[in-house]
Formats: C-alpha cells, sequence, structure tokens
C-alpha cells in the first residue's frame, strides 16, 4: 500500500443517512476544523427539517439524484451510514468523479462489495461494518491472539439495544477474522445498549477477554474522522479499517529502529 500527497486543507464531505448514528456522525464532524461537512442526504425528505442542528442542508434523497448533488456542492468525501442500497445510487458517480468514500455499511452482501473494490480502481474506498477505532483494535489483537494460540477456544459476545434484530454485523467480521464459526455468537439485546463485544479466549488453565464498549455513538463520528483523514493520503483502491491501522503500527514500530 503506497500513499500520495493529501487532500490540501479542509476536507469537503457529504454524509449520506441521518438515523441515530447518522447524526452522531454529522455533530462530531461539524466540530472538526479538519472537515467541512457540505450537506446531509437522506432517504425521505422532511418538510419541517431542511437542516440539522449546526445549519448543515438536509437533503431528501428522492429530491435531488446525487450527480445534481455532487455538481452543485461539491465533496471531496462521501461518508455512508445509510443502507446497500444507497452505494448504487451514488458509486457510478463516485468513481468518476474521484470522490473518496467511506462506508460504514454492515450488511453488504458479497456482490456488493465486489461492487465497491471496483470502484476503487477509480477512487479510495474504505469498507467497514463497524468504523469505531476500538472495535478495529480489538480485531487487530483478536487475530493475532488467534495466530499465537490457535488451540484455543474461541467464542464471540455481542450485545445491543433491543430492537436490532440481527446479528451485529462487526460480530460476523470477528468470525470470519477469526475463521470460527457462527454458532460461536451469542447476541443479547438489552435496553438502549449501543454495543458491546467481546471476544473470549479460552486456554487451559486461563481465560483472555477482549471487550469493547460503545458509550455513545459519537464514536462512529471519531472513527469516521480517523478514516476521512487517513484515507486521504492513500493512492486509489480497496481498503479496510485494518490497512489504515495496520500502516500506522508498522510505522510506530519502526520508530527507532
Amino acid at each position: 500500500m503506497t500513499t500520495e500527497t493529501p487532500m490540501a486543507g479542509t476536507i469537503r464531505v457529504g454524509l449520506v443517512g441521518y438515523g441515530k448514528a447518522g447524526r452522531a456522525v454529522a455533530n462530531v464532524l461539524s466540530d472538526d476544523p479538519r472537515f467541512d461537512l457540505r450537506w446531509i442526504a437522506r432517504r425521505q425528505a422532511s418538510a419541517s427539517q431542511t437542516h440539522d442542528d449546526t445549519g448543515i442542508p438536509v437533503i431528501g434523497l428522492g429530491q435531488r439524484p446525487f450527480a445534481e448533488l455532487f455538481e452543485n456542492a461539491p465533496v471531496d468525501a462521501l461518508v455512508d451510514f445509510s443502507s446497500r442500497e444507497s452505494l448504487y445510487a451514488y458509486g457510478e458517480e463516485v468513481g468518476r468523479r474521484g470522490i473518496a468514500l467511506v462506508s460504514a455499511i454492515s450488511a453488504y452482501s458479497e456482490e456488493d462489495l465486489e461492487y465497491a473494490r471496483r470502484l476503487g480502481k477509480s477512487t479510495r474506498v474504505l469498507c467497514s461494518p463497524n468504523i469505531t477505532l476500538g472495535i478495529n483494535f480489538l480485531i487487530i489483537a483478536a487475530r493475532l491472539l488467534r495466530g499465537v494460540a490457535p488451540f484455543a477456544d474461541v467464542e464471540i459476545l455481542e450485545q445491543h439495544f433491543k430492537g436490532k434484530p440481527e446479528v451485529s454485523g462487526t460480530a460476523r467480521k470477528i468470525a470470519e477474522t477469526l475463521e470460527v464459526d457462527g454458532g460461536s455468537i451469542t447476541s443479547l439485546r438489552l435496553g438502549g445498549i449501543v454495543g458491546h463485544h467481546e471476544v473470549i479466549f479460552g486456554f487451559p488453565h486461563q481465560t483472555v477477554r477482549l471487550t469493547h464498549e460503545s458509550i455513545r455513538r459519537e464514536a462512529f463520528g471519531t472513527g469516521a474522522a480517523f478514516a476521512l483523514s487517513h484515507l486521504a493520503g492513500c493512492d486509489k483502491g480497496f481498503y479496510t479499517f485494518d490497512d489504515l491501522l495496520l500502516r500506522l503500527m508498522r510505522a510506530e514500530l519502526m520508530v527507532g529502529q
């Protein structure tokens, strides 16, 4: 993985998705001087809300196609917290215009991801089912421990708010990374838990637990900000959050050598 000169100055950003996570991400990006959040696109227009609490325009996806939106309000990067369908709505325009994409959708199929990889031939694309810094560091640590002790038993526990119906995409990614089947995932739905993931390694005579807790949804915003700033220094291509973190870790390991 090589790098090129980052985007100069403030990064102009468009945000797709205005649910609970999207609102939290908008709050973080709006407060970060590295970014200029130009607009927020949501599934349906709202006559009562044309701007968010910080004054950012909120646009219904049915009101204006992405080509027109990008033309009238240009952005350097797009952050997506909506649904898999949106990828196809903006994909061709993102690739054609070289707009960097940070996607935090957990329900992409392999076909969707293959489409995202193809977009990486034209622009910078990062896909991560959970974009918090902590959970991605946990995944790297768990992968390292799995390699050191492949004989250990592995169980994955994920806890989320009462209304979340499916097994979390993050838990599925952890299981895939550690090469354990879905039967090793236990899901709990309790109250208003934002997100809890725990990887339990059972060794003879000892147990190791790696735990990550999302306290507020703004954690997604800080992760998106991290991804945007570091993706700006990458060549065109398809990336995961692991790629960005591992590059930083390698640089840290090289310090002083």
